[in-house]
């Protein structure tokens, strides 16, 4: 494709290439995906494919731009917190861990590190829709419990990024490198409750520091 402007025309097909792009790219990635595959996947001729995006790169960036958007939608429905702290915890790492185990997790992470040398924007944004607004989330929940007296925690944004790594502990270095590629319910859940009782050993009321 030869690179033009960077402007994306709307019509009647664009979703249906954008729909197509994405199966092509989430399987292949970027340099392996062919335009001959996504014009296939999306069920629309070459030409009406560089009509819309007349180049592989703003193509690209669209697919990633609307899947920020639907991730950064879905992470606000999840993180919605209210109620007894463990509870909380609980479900928000079950969350947590369920999402960066989904195939979609998975291609989505692989696809913003393997290319954000390339197009720093997409680790970018994949950060600032999935990660940072957990966290940012995780921060405020946080925030209520520690003026409830349930938590005590001086470096909010600080517990806030340790909560999801604890929940990634035995999983998600194994499962990026292929070193084990599923986990029972038994293991998601023996990590599960580690993280939320690992954080509540450092921060519930009364914790030795």
């Amino acid at each position: 494709m030869n690179v033009q402007p960077a402007t994306v025309k709307k019509g009647r097909k664009f979703d249906q290439v954008l729909d197509g792009a994405r199966e092509v790219f989430m399987r292949d990635g970027f340099e392996g995906a062919s335009v001959d595959d996504i014009a296939r996947a999306a069920g629309v001729s070459k030409a009406t494919l560089y009509s819309y995006f007349p180049d592989k790169r703003l193509l690209f960036m669209e697919v990633a731009r609307v899947e920020c958007a639907r991730q950064a939608e879905a992470a606000i429905n999840r993180m919605q917190m209210a109620g007894e702290v463990r509870e909380v915890l609980f479900q928000a790492a079950s969350h947590l861990v369920r999402f960066f185990m989904s195939e979609f997790g998975r291609q989505t992470f692989r696809i913003a590190v393997a290319e954000s040398g390339r197009f720093p924007e997409i680790g970018q944004r994949f950060y600032a829709s999935g990660p940072a607004m957990a966290q940012a989330a995780l921060a405020k929940f946080l925030q209520e419990q520690v003026d409830a007296k349930a938590l005590v925690i001086e470096d909010l944004d600080l517990a806030a990024a340790q909560f999801p790594e604890l929940c990634k502990a035995g999983l998600h270095t194994k499962m990026m490198m292929g070193i084990k590629t599923s986990f029972t319910d038994a293991e998601i859940d023996r990590v599960i409750h580690g993280a939320v009782e690992t954080f509540l050993a450092r921060y519930g009321v009364g914790a030795k520091v």
